[in-house]
């Protein structure tokens, strides 16, 4: 595959271009939340409320309970017990993340080579196990749950799954993963997070205790992208776009998602833990066999870019754009998936402080722009798995 659209091995230990001038982090927000917004070092659930038994791990799944751990905000449901993940737990983020489910399978594949072996049902006395941390929509663990019938496999939300088609051996869980993952340790053979980063506090934290919930020789599969928007060079590499939030002007959606960045941020999340990621994996004393992919993933089919690229471009300007609910996999289409995650954002945005007005104002122009396929224009999604040590 093109060196423009995934790159191997370890990656530069900043997240850029070694001999880029735009290193410098953003500076810190101009906006701040209002009294009655989120403060990031809190959160929702008292720790005393948790179960102290292994599993279920919180609160197992019943048919009223949504209506509990959902409130509005800014016209969207929002979850009730973290304040630091603040993106829609809607049915329209959940028809969002679906879709953005099946551009990740063409783009990555669908798991790491290594986990069919992993997940056969070869031990005797041992019953395979998968825990899906942020699952979502559910799609990622449910897809697995049907392919290895025999194994067990849990979802951990801070809202519950409520899907017609869960397998028998799926369990929804709702938890926050920022009050610790002790309950699961030793339980599984594959740890799967994805795109979970501005709803945790503590990344490097989380990645110990992940690797404590496996089993010896068992799976951790994480990707997460970093907040920011990537201009292709013209020869070849990327640059990050570093901007400010005094100003609002073009290029328009690598300013709002500047907004996006700092208001995880603000909120207590760490949307910079992408960049981490291999070097937290690497230096962990219980994991082994680590492998790291960059995926460069269009925002939009811009003119320059290849058949391949324009087709992934045009899936990730749909989810960017409007509801997946109504995307099939076609041209015509695809507009309509990055406009979704622009009004998944109203709601982080908006809590943090930034005023309606600009975030009407960069909305409209991001989604004019990708319209257009104005930039070549990248989201860089990082990829590690590895294996846990064997005693």
């Amino acid at each position: 595959m093109a060196s423009r659209w995934r790159s191997t091995g370890a990656p530069n230990t900043n997240g850029h271009d070694p001999d880029s001038d735009n290193e410098s982090d953003v500076s810190l927000s101009p906006f701040s939340p209002p009294p009655s917004a989120y403060h990031g070092t809190e959160t929702s659930v008292d720790i005393s409320m948790r179960s102290a038994s292994p599993v279920p791990s919180v609160w197992s799944m019943t048919s009223s309970l949504r209506a509990n751990v959902v409130r509005q905000e800014y016209g969207r449901e929002i979850n009730n017990y973290s304040e630091v993940y603040r993106l829609p737990a809607d049915d329209e983020e959940l028809d969002r993340l679906n879709k953005q489910h099946e551009m990740f399978v063409e783009v990555m594949g669908k798991y790491p080579p290594c986990l069919p072996e992993i997940m056969q049902d070869n031990v005797p006395g041992e019953r395979k196990a998968c825990l899906d941390l942020g699952c979502g929509s559910g799609v990622w663990i449910m897809g697995l749950a049907t392919e290895f019938p025999e194994s067990l496999c849990v979802a951990v939300d801070l809202v519950p799954m409520q899907s017609p088609t869960m397998p028998d051996n799926c369990r929804s869980e709702v938890d926050d993963i920022n009050l610790g993952l002790e309950h699961f340790y030793g339980d599984f053979n594959v740890v799967h997070a994805r795109l979970i980063s501005s709803g945790i506090k503590d990344y490097q934290s989380v990645i110990d205790q992940m690797a404590h919930c496996l089993r010896p020789a068992g799976l951790l599969d994480i990707m997460e992208f970093d907040f920011y928007v990537w201009d292709h060079m013209p020869d070849g590499n990327h640059r990050r776009c570093d901007l400010e939030t005094s100003t609002i002007a073009r290029p328009w959606l690598a300013r709002w998602m500047v907004f996006a960045n700092i208001a995880a941020r603000n909120a207590g999340g760490r949307p910079d833990a992408a960049s981490h990621l291999y070097q937290w994996i690497t230096d962990h004393p219980l994991l082994e066999h680590v492998v790291y992919h960059d995926y460069w993933v269009p925002v939009s089919p811009h003119a320059s870019f290849n058949d391949f690229q324009k087709r992934v471009g045009t899936q990730m300007r749909d989810d960017i754009l409007v509801c997946a609910f109504f995307c099939s996999f076609s041209p015509s289409s695809y507009l309509l998936f990055l406009q979704s995650f622009l009004k998944s954002g109203r709601p982080l945005l908006l809590g943090s402080g930034v005023p309606e007005a600009i975030v009407d104002e960069l909305q409209v122009n991001a989604e004019r722009e990708l319209l257009e396929a104005a930039l070549p224009q990248y989201i860089r999604c990082q990829s590690v798995y590895c294996r846990k040590q064997i005693p």
